[in-house]
């Protein structure tokens, strides 16, 4: 197999065994030889079964092919010279006579006649340890496609390891698939059944989250896959770490039951850290249904809250502080709504309850399982619904907070109704302004038998900035009928509609003492300068 390897080939034999790989490709040839028999380790073996398969994806179909290529070996093996800068410390016989060699090398282990090789055994033995991924909520596993396998360090020390695995669908498993398949706008698909790759550490004590390995790179087919963002660090001087979640690499899979399925992973070891990979065929679900699973479940005995009351409300011997009573929002944390599916986790120690909807879509968006009140785990497995709350929410709709007793009774917390005091701040200033109207009127009328309404004039006069531009000359008259000058007499007479005096201050009483009646006009009429006759003509011809 070495003899046929190319030069990039020795190469990367060379550099993965942390050898020197420079050089042409005779010299190469004679480092990787050195390497079959001075260090004979698994993983040496199992690179060249890989170099090989890549070049020729083929097995041996005969022991006389394989006979072949051993004498081939030889030949090339006898006729080497041995370079002086290649100071492994073998001896010069162990490179003359390579049939000498034993170490355990499965080009020469096939060799032997004793061997079958009719049924070939697998070239790269997949280790399956007793490792169980965590269930996810939102996923039924249909199948098992790759049995959790492990990403165990070589025995070579390397910057990265990488690792192939095939798997194949069957007909029945691409037609979900298929069935299953959305599109979206912009060209994209979606799948409901999907095939799903998981990493984990290989650890058999309990039931493992997802995790990924260091400088992990994965490619699907010889497609590279892309990889969730790196989270924010926790503190400073902490390496950045993508958060651990399952992968769904349907866009990149074969659908088809006659082609296999090749992934690729690339990681770097870790000291004292082994990973395993997984790969599923799943169902994907949605936040009602599991909220239908959840009320399948039943809804917990209101018994156990009210023992859950009893207990934080006892008295405590030992303390001076005693607890009589217990406030309980019936608002939701999280939508600050009214609860309509009370629920909580089984290890949670609080009795304020959240909504199994709300709860439900928010970890559909993103799974953290996050009790939203004490901020600790509160797994899908883990929620109950609330039957005391249950009930406190079908008898109370009209409030919002409970209290709890001592004996685990409670009532509802209604706001006390303050008696509505209805202010009237502008009341005095009312009562001002009618006393200026009526300062207004002069008192030497008393037997006037109509009262005349009387408009402050001053009520434009504190916007004097604001008011409107004057209107023209001709709209400023006053218009008094003759009746109304009867009946009015002293008092001034406004009209909105006609009349606009912006800048006139307040009027003192003082000023009507007399009867506007003995005033005599400052500017004389036009019409008394004009003769009589000439009055009548005027008149005549209007």
């Amino acid at each position: 197999m070495v003899s046929s390897f190319r030069v990039s080939e020795l190469q990367v034999l060379l550099g993965f065994a942390g050898r020197n790989k420079s050089g042409r490709k005779h010299e190469l040839l004679l480092r990787a030889l050195h390497l079959l028999k001075s260090d004979c380790s698994p993983a040496v073996q199992i690179k060249i079964k890989e170099l090989y398969r890549r070049r020729y994806p083929r097995t041996f179909e005969s022991l006389t092919e394989l006979s072949n290529i051993k004498s081939y070996f030889q030949t090339e093996d006898r006729s080497a010279v041995v370079s002086p800068d290649l100071s492994f410390g073998a001896s010069p016989s162990d490179l003359v006579h390579p049939h000498l060699v034993t170490c355990d090398s499965p080009v020469f282990h096939d060799s032997k006649p004793r061997m079958n090789m009719q049924q070939p055994s697998p070239l790269m033995p997949p280790v399956h340890p007793d490792v169980q991924m965590k269930p996810l909520p939102f996923y039924d596993v249909l199948d098992v496609l790759i049995k959790p396998s492990s990403l165990g360090p070589s025995t070579v020390q390397r910057f990265h390891q990488e690792k192939y695995f095939i798997f194949a669908l069957t007909p029945q498993q691409v037609r979900e698939v298929c069935i299953s398949r959305d599109f979206l706008p912009g060209g994209r698909r979606d799948y409901m059944v999907q095939i799903q790759l998981r990493f984990c550490l290989s650890e058999t004590s309990c039931p493992q989250e997802d995790n990924y390995p260091n400088s992990l790179c994965i490619k699907v087919n010889g497609k590279l896959f892309p990889l969730p963002g790196y989270a924010p660090p926790p503190k400073n001087g902490v390496e950045q770490k993508r958060p651990g979640r399952p992968l769904n690499i349907t866009s990149l899979v074969r659908l088809s039951s006659a082609v296999p399925n090749q992934i690729s992973v690339t990681w770097a070891p870790e000291i004292g850290k082994t990973y395993s990979m997984s790969v599923y065929l799943v169902r994907q679900l949605t936040s009602p249904l599991l909220l239908q699973r959840l009320r399948m479940k039943g809804i917990r005995n209101p018994d156990h809250s009210r023992a859950l009351i009893k207990e934080k409300l006892t008295a405590d011997p030992d303390s001076e502080i005693a607890t009589t009573s217990l406030r309980v929002s019936l608002i939701c944390p999280l939508g600050k709504m009214r609860l309509t599916v009370p629920c909580r986790a089984v290890t949670c120690s609080h009795l304020q309850c959240f909504d199994a909807a709300l709860y439900l879509q928010m970890n559909e968006k993103k799974p953290t399982w996050i009790c939203p009140v004490c901020d600790k785990k509160a797994t899908y497995e883990s929620l109950i619904i609330d039957g005391l709350f249950m009930e406190i929410l079908n008898d109370c709709t009209d409030v919002d907070e409970i209290k709890f007793q001592e004996d685990g009774t409670w009532c509802p917390m209604r706001p006390k109704k303050e008696a509505l005091k209805v202010s009237s701040p502008c009341i005095p200033k009312i009562e001002l302004v009618l006393k200026e109207y009526r300062s207004l009127v002069p008192h030497t009328e008393p037997s006037s038998t109509k009262k005349a309404d009387v408009i402050d004039l001053t009520l434009e006069s504190s916007s004097d900035d604001e008011a409107e531009p004057d209107l023209p000359l001709k709209k400023r008259c006053v218009y008094m009928s003759k009746p109304e000058e009867i009946h009015s007499k002293g008092v001034l007479t406004y009209q909105p509609s006609t009349v606009r005096v912006p800048n006139v201050q307040a009027l003192d009483a003082s000023y009507l003492t007399s009867p506007i009646a003995d005033y005599v006009p400052f500017h004389h009429s036009t019409l008394s300068t004009i003769p009589t006759d000439m009055q009548r003509m005027n008149t005549g011809l209007l």
